[in-house]
């Protein structure tokens, strides 16, 4: 019989339990992991496929500026870039959603308003994660109330690190109710900062059972962001979880995504690991700005045959 959610949460009854469960998660073959995600990149995608991954993949982007220079302008022109990645192309799908710093929701919310595209919302002192609870849970819920439907929150790394999980959990659990009804809440590991891959499979499986509706590798602001492995680690994870719970959590791989090839690479690890129902911008983001203006140039050249080059798309 399936454990059910509630089982789950009972694991978390104490930092025994909760220790007992992580370490009981079995350990990561490191080199087959690795081997299976090289496998899968080598997976060829042509014409009517590929203009298939082009659009879904440009449909799962979040457009994302996290830049202390940041201005109002510069985000308006970020959201006019995400309801419409290709101005001379309407039938160009519209990007996932824009991600901002909290102070910049409103702007976005203003810059999006009448499309489907989302407005995402970095908080929990990113990139860092280092702050008290409190201001943790302010900076959530300014971002709520100025309109996020997502919040993207950093875990406490050093917490998770020094084994303090029940912390990481009861931060995760707070978040998650600042963020009530109205926004679904991304967790994102900094996978590079995590050292290994059990250490990114138990930060996996804390992060779903604490609620999150995403779980993301990373903030794009360290040396070592997504990777095939990192990412098929997660997707495994999702897709057990399920199977154990009945609950469906999206994954998102962030930084270092920048071609075209790269995310027909990630699609295929979609499609073979968790399965079609991770094809969907509900299920799976790219945090991965640069990308877009590839993939607008290769769909593009599918379209007329030459390639356009990126003067002939906009700079973000």
């Amino acid at each position: 019989m399936p454990t059910t959610a509630h089982t789950l949460t009972d694991v978390a009854a104490s930092d025994s339990t909760l220790r007992r469960f992580l370490h009981g998660l079995p350990g990561v073959d490191a080199v087959g992991l690795e081997a299976r995600a090289a496998s899968l990149g080598t997976r060829s995608i042509k014409t009517t496929a590929k203009a298939y991954a082009i659009d879904l993949a440009i449909s799962m982007v979040d457009l994302t500026t996290l830049e202390g220079a940041d201005t109002p302008g510069k985000v308006r022109a970020l959201g006019a870039k995400a309801v419409r990645p290709d101005p001379t192309d309407r039938t160009t799908p519209a990007t996932a959603a824009v991600c901002v710093y909290p102070d910049m929701v409103a702007t976005a919310k203003e810059a999006v308003a009448g499309s489907s595209v989302k407005v995402a919302s970095v908080a929990t002192a990113f990139p860092a994660g280092r702050a008290a609870l409190s201001v943790k849970l302010a900076d959530v819920r300014d971002a709520v109330a100025a309109g996020a439907d997502e919040i993207d929150m950093v875990i406490d790394r050093g917490a998770f690190l020094a084994g303090n999980y029940m912390k990481v959990y009861d931060e995760i659990v707070a978040v998650k109710e600042a963020c009530r009804a109205s926004a679904r809440l991304k967790v994102i590991f900094e996978t590079g900062e995590l050292s290994t891959y059990d250490n990114i499979r138990r930060a996996s499986w804390l992060g779903m059972i604490a609620g999150a509706d995403f779980i993301k590798t990373s903030t794009g602001k360290v040396a070592v962001n997504a990777t095939p492995a990192n990412t098929l680690l997660m997707l495994e994870a999702v897709r057990d979880f399920r199977a154990q719970t009945g609950v469906q959590v999206g994954v998102k791989p962030a930084g270092g995504i920048r071609t075209t090839k790269d995310a027909v690479k990630f699609l295929v690890l979609v499609n073979e690991t968790a399965g079609e129902d991770w094809l969907d911008n509900h299920w799976f983001r790219f945090g991965a700005s640069s990308l877009l203006n590839d993939l607008l140039m290769q769909r593009q050249k599918l379209a007329t045959g030459r390639y356009s080059g990126p003067d002939y798309v906009t700079v973000d």
